[in-house]
């Protein structure tokens, strides 16, 4: 027979939600749709990374150790194609905080920035 293996479905449905998701992201078009469009991040890379934020605002709020370099490898680690690419990460945060989400994660690791510094309120 010519029947599809598991794995080949698998892998259809997996591309075929890369799609759907990719379609989504052209559809709502924001900046950070769009960062995501162009770093090929699937949904699943999406939803880690919106892990990652979360783990970032509970430490930002507890008072605990953090830094942007422990930030951009959890990144790597979720989308290792742009490994070393410090540049998705902080486009990806800024992107979050301009949406009005995870605004003080952006602030913490990259707000020091000179180029941030008319982030800062008066």
């Amino acid at each position: 027979t010519n029947r599809m293996s598991n794995e080949q479905f698998d892998m259809i449905m997996k591309r075929l939600d890369y799609i759907e998701f990719r379609q989504e992201l052209l559809f709502s078009n924001s900046d950070l749709d769009r960062s995501i469009f162009e770093y090929e991040i699937t949904r699943e890379q999406y939803r880690a990374i919106m892990d990652v934020m979360d783990e970032y605002r509970a430490l930002i709020k507890g008072g605990k150790d953090y830094s942007h370099y422990g930030f951009e490898s959890k990144l790597y680690a979720i989308v290792p194609k742009h490994d070393g690419d410090y540049h998705m990460c902080e486009e990806l945060a800024k992107g979050f905080m301009d949406d009005g989400r995870w605004e003080e994660v952006f602030m913490a690791l990259y707000g020091d920035m000179p180029k941030y510094s008319y982030l800062k309120k008066e």
